[in-house]
């Protein structure tokens, strides 16, 4: 069983642990510029890290930042990226769990669209995200 949920300040090693699946990313040394940059995060209303995590592990992410705007009637637009599952938990509902947790953000804030970033040209990538409800179509 996995719960969904927005980042907490504890969750920082946890979460760069996850990120070392993503892209081959290094696990950060604690400089205080990078402690300054997640209290930054963490402080902004509009940055929202989501995490499912099973058994105090944080094994899916991703990030859903609102975006002012004013066009559109001044509704916001949203943009989700790093999505991350680990490896071991994968096609178990979680990441789209943590999609479905950035949709209803977006929604809540009125945003008059989500949009979602991928450098993956694989097809099985592009496939889970079509099934999460985005699309290639619509804006490029």
């Amino acid at each position: 069983m996995y719960k969904v949920r927005e980042i907490e300040d504890s969750d920082f090693d946890g979460l760069m642990k996850l990120y070392m699946q993503l892209h081959d990313n290094p696990f950060p040394e604690k400089t205080p510029e990078i402690t300054k940059l997640w209290s930054r995060i963490l402080r902004d209303k509009d940055h929202h890290i989501i995490v499912a995590e099973t058994d105090g592990e944080i094994v899916s992410s991703c990030v859903c930042v609102i975006i002012p705007n004013l066009t559109h009637n001044q509704q916001p637009y949203a943009f989700v990226e790093n999505v991350i599952t680990d490896e071991r938990f994968r096609k178990q509902g979680m990441a789209t769990a943590c999609l479905n947790y950035a949709k209803e953000l977006a929604e809540k804030e009125n945003c008059y669209k989500l949009m979602l970033l991928t450098g993956s040209k694989k097809e099985s990538t592009l496939s889970f995200y079509r099934k999460a409800g985005y699309n290639s179509e619509d804006k490029t």
